[in-house]
């Protein structure tokens, strides 16, 4: 099935005053817009992504996606087409835009599109999963989550026209999904008629004929999921969170340790890297202690279990295996859960040789498996002052400390 995302970004971000494009604003390791199509992105492969940007404005958005080193690290594992499309008048005359082209380079297309406000960076996976299988299987879904306040509707004179009933009513959210060529047929009609609709779903239902009558299913929506608008929406300039966000990132804490032997004739790997030694570390892979206190941090934080039921040691396919490649296999299954990382501190407990001088190499070489900034890795080394195993030179333990985000 063909997977296409629209991403919408032409708009004036007047209500955000003297903060600027909202879209183009910081948020975590990048933007309001890299964030948002991260969030896409790590809950499932898409075909293309087209993103509506204000007239002339394909660099500026180009810049805001290119300042997330994670996003950046994404985009180069996958083989994915960005398209920047120049919007139009109004939010559906630039999605009209960007379908247009979306037929002409996929002619042949089907599948499903989404249509998403890039100002909703914490979209969670769930619902875009949801709204992806929904649109698949019924047409057209929308996410959505129930009213809190009790509604009217306003007459023109300022009074009330029709007090609504509060369980029929709901607030619904982006992405909307849709299966791509009645989609297309609707948006087209809608563009020749003249026709101006508040959202995609009064497109879809607008036009019955073109869609066999299928009405849009509603998944359900997620408070966290919110649009910024005002600058009140955007963690605060210190850099803390503000009570909205805090609420709308989970983060989890693991911790990972390891301890080998030291013997003769074997390499002293830290981090992937080889350090000159008397003695290496022993063990069934090539032993790096560093890699296996992080990969078993990485594994706790986010709930997959531990280094040993991934990789038991009394497997033969393991034997002398690159710890490097045994780490960069966890973080793909912990990316694919939504997690990003936001550091990693460690501490490698050994006598000789000295690390310092390795250190920073070290620090790259981590960086470089997990494809991270390397100011999100950090590596230090004690010594046991002659104490136990490790003081006396007959074995070496790491400790790692990382904390996971999504």
């Amino acid at each position: 099935m063909s997977l296409f995302l629209i991403l919408t970004a032409a708009g004036s971000s007047s209500r955000m005053g003297q903060r600027g494009k909202k879209e183009y604003l910081p948020l975590g390791g990048g933007t309001v817009l890299s964030t948002s199509l991260r969030a896409f992105l790590n809950a499932s492969p898409f075909t293309a992504v087209f993103v509506t940007v204000p007239r002339g404005g394909e660099r500026d958005a180009r810049v805001a996606l290119s300042t997330d080193k994670e996003l950046e690290s994404l985009l180069a594992k996958k083989n994915l087409d960005i398209r920047f499309i120049e919007g139009g008048n109004s939010r559906q005359n630039s999605i009209y835009n960007a379908l247009e082209f979306l037929k002409e380079q996929y002619p042949q297309a089907g599948g499903v599109v989404l249509v998403h406000d890039a100002a909703r960076p914490y979209v969670t996976k769930r619902i875009v999963l949801d709204c992806i299988s929904t649109a698949q299987n019924y047409g057209a879904a929308v996410p959505a989550i129930p009213a809190v306040d009790t509604q009217k509707e306003i007459a023109s004179d300022a009074t009330i026209a029709r007090h609504l009933i509060r369980k029929n009513i709901a607030a619904v959210q982006t992405p909307q999904g849709f299966q791509l060529a009645p989609f297309i047929l609707c948006h087209e009609k809608a563009h020749q008629e003249g026709l101006d609709f508040t959202d995609d779903t009064q497109v879809w239902d607008s036009y019955p004929e073109l869609t066999d009558g299928r009405k849009v299913h509603i998944v359900e929506g997620d408070i966290v999921n919110k649009k910024i608008t005002y600058p009140t929406d955007l963690p605060t300039s210190e850099g803390s969170a503000s009570q909205n966000d805090s609420e709308q990132k989970e983060t989890r804490i693991g911790m990972g340790t390891d301890l080998h032997r030291l013997v003769e004739g074997r390499r002293f790997l830290l981090g992937g890297v080889e350090i000159p030694a008397d003695k290496g570390e022993l063990g069934h892979s090539d032993a790096d202690v560093l890699l296996h206190a992080i990969t078993d941090a990485l594994l706790g934080a986010s709930g997959l279990g531990d280094i040993g039921s991934y990789f038991p040691p009394e497997d033969e396919k393991w034997k002398d295996a690159d710890s490097a490649v045994l780490l960069k296999k966890v973080w793909e299954d912990v990316r694919k859960e939504g997690w990003s990382l936001v550091n990693l501190d460690c501490v490698v407990e050994f006598e000789r040789p000295k690390f310092l001088p390795w250190r920073q190499k070290v620090i790259d070489s981590v960086a470089a498996i997990l494809e991270v900034s390397d100011k999100q890795v950090f590596v230090k080394a004690k010594t046991n002052e002659g104490l136990d195993a490790v003081g006396s030179g007959l074995a070496i333990k790491a400790y790692c400390v990382c904390l996971l985000s999504r």
